[in-house]
């Protein structure tokens, strides 16, 4: 996948998120004549390996928070005591040293990369993925982040939304780009469509990271059985999106504390799930790997998730949150988002966790679906906060025309 000619490009990247958008920067720029290489300040940078783009071979490790910021106090004592910070400054000064091999640095996530490409003194570009203005009106950067960025080093400064681009130009003094966001190719198409339905499909959204997607998968579950029963409910498709890592013996175990049953799906025809859980009427399809199949066919998403539910805004869904425990998806964390997000992400009334947030949270649900001015809020939502698809085509093409 790798051509022998053009620029030598380090993409440094710092979670999850900025990894895919990183991979899908990378493949975009591999398809315009250049050579990606990605290097993950966290974990082991699987979106760069499944997208065909190498990675520097420096060791890796997987953490629990995996670089998601608003974590509960739990969550930071846990980096601390597993040397996950320690870990982190020891990849950016390797990463620093390698970007001198290259002819640019891209920087994806926040300020710890934005550093890292500063300081490898090589010409850089910066995808500040991590920040924006949605947050607090005005969106104030770590230090030294802004200094940073000031610098003639880095030729194109691109942002998350078109808010973030007007008030970072502003106070950095230079011009900053909103040319979409490289995440969004992630779902352009659904591989495998879901089969149609006649009525609603809802989809969930636990989250990537164990144990805490089992938890949130549970509190998902408690929710759905504070739904009406039929016939004020009337029919309603239930799909959840698992990651590989959620083994079946222990969903099985987690559902089975709520009354829930594991069976064989029934229904074979074409994108089918092999398994469901069934409780009464109720009955969630299970799907491992299928991300883009879920969102794609669902009509409205439960999202304990950062990038995934991202992702589904852009898709022009609409979101139901449940905050959780964390370490990751915190109140916190949930509040911002829908700082972030805006009128397309809702979230029920009560503790995380509670009866009363189950049951706020189902009424939600039925509003929703309801509500024929939620696709409208959506649409407007998704082009001014996420962008359309071709984000990373964009990019790449302004990367590569600033080094020819």
């Amino acid at each position: 996948m790798i051509p022998s000619h053009g620029p030598r490009l380090l993409l440094v990247s710092n979670g999850h998120g900025e990894d895919l958008s990183g991979a899908h920067l990378g493949q975009a720029l591999v398809r315009l004549g250049g050579h990606a290489v990605g290097f993950p300040l966290v974990g082991h940078g699987e979106a760069y390996k499944q997208l065909g783009i190498p990675t520097q071979p420096v060791t890796t490790h997987s953490f629990p928070t995996h670089g998601m910021g608003y974590q509960s106090l739990g969550g930071v004592l846990q980096e601390l005591r597993n040397g996950q910070t320690i870990d982190g400054l020891r990849r950016s000064i390797t990463a620093a040293q390698i970007a001198r091999h290259h002819d640019a640095v891209v920087a994806v996530g926040d300020v710890v990369p934005v550093v890292v490409a500063h300081l490898s003194r090589r010409t850089a570009f910066c995808y500040l993925m991590a920040y924006s203005s949605y947050y607090e009106g005005r969106l104030t950067l770590p230090w030294p982040c802004a200094q940073s960025l000031r610098s003639e080093r880095f030729l194109h400064v691109f942002s998350r939304d078109r808010l973030t681009t007007a008030d970072l130009s502003t106070r950095l003094g230079r011009r900053v780009e909103f040319l979409g966001n490289p995440f969004l190719d992630a779902v352009g198409v659904s591989a495998t469509p879901l089969p149609s339905l006649s009525h609603p499909r809802v989809g969930l959204l636990p989250g990537s990271r164990l144990p805490e997607a089992l938890n949130n998968l549970a509190l998902m579950l408690a929710m759905l059985l504070q739904l009406p029963q039929h016939p004020d409910r009337g029919p309603l498709g239930l799909a959840a999106a698992l990651v590989k890592d959620i083994k079946l013996d222990h969903l099985a175990a987690v559902a089975a504390q709520q009354g829930w049953r594991l069976q064989r799906h029934r229904p074979r025809c074409p994108g089918a799930a092999a398994l469901e859980l069934v409780h009464g009427d109720l009955g969630v399809e299970l799907y491992w790997g299928r991300f883009a199949d879920v969102l794609h066919g669902s009509q409205l998403l439960v999202a304990m998730a950062g990038t995934a539910t991202e992702l589904a805004v852009g898709l022009e869904k609409p979101i139901l949150q449940m905050p959780g425990t964390g370490p990751q998806f915190t109140p916190q964390f949930a509040e911002a988002q829908r700082r972030l997000l805006g009128p397309a992400v809702c979230c029920g009334a009560g503790p995380p966790g509670s009866v009363a947030n189950a049951r706020d949270t189902a009424r939600l649900l039925m509003v929703l679906l309801r509500d024929g001015d939620v696709p409208t809020i959506c649409l407007r939502t998704a082009h001014e906060r996420i962008g359309r698809y071709g984000g990373s085509q964009a990019m790449a093409q302004t990367i590569l025309g600033s080094l020819n």
